[in-house]
């Protein structure tokens, strides 16, 4: 069995790598997909597309449009989703990811650290699964893949 993981949250650090090469050490068969992580990509991907928008309003829109379906189609894909909240950033489109899985009943994993325990208590109910650190949602999966 392999499963398909949406990595759903802040693309500022590199936790999504981090978390690819301990499933790869452990010889976990997933798949991993999320956003596009490069945020410079992520921004002008609408005018590559569309060509170039009249204002900073439609470049946003535009961007906006290609990123969105791209989470549609990998998140539709997607086994189980891990949404992870994190302390530094804010985290609009981590919370939008987390509402889509739940909504598409999609096993969502959240991973919050304990400070967010209190904002983020009515998500943390509908998640299966609640956890502190990637590498716990990892094990988790490890758990599901025995």
């Amino acid at each position: 069995m392999q499963l398909i993981v949406y990595l759903a949250g802040q693309i500022h650090d590199d936790w999504r790598e981090q978390l690819r090469l301990k499933a790869e050490e452990r010889n976990l068969p997933i798949v991993f997909k999320g956003p596009q992580e490069d945020h410079d990509r992520s921004d002008d991907i609408g005018e590559a597309i569309k060509g170039q928008q009249p204002n900073a309003e439609y470049r946003d829109q535009a961007a906006s449009e290609m990123n969105n379906l791209r989470t549609r189609i990998w998140m539709e894909k997607a086994d189980v989703v891990i949404a992870l909240f994190g302390e530094k950033y804010r985290q609009w489109n981590t919370a939008m990811d987390a509402a889509i899985a739940i909504q598409s009943n999609k096993p969502l994993i959240l991973v919050r650290p304990p400070a967010l325990i209190h904002p983020l208590k009515e998500l943390a109910q509908r998640a299966q699964v609640v956890v502190e650190t990637p590498e716990q949602a990892l094990d988790a999966l490890a758990y599901v893949l025995e």
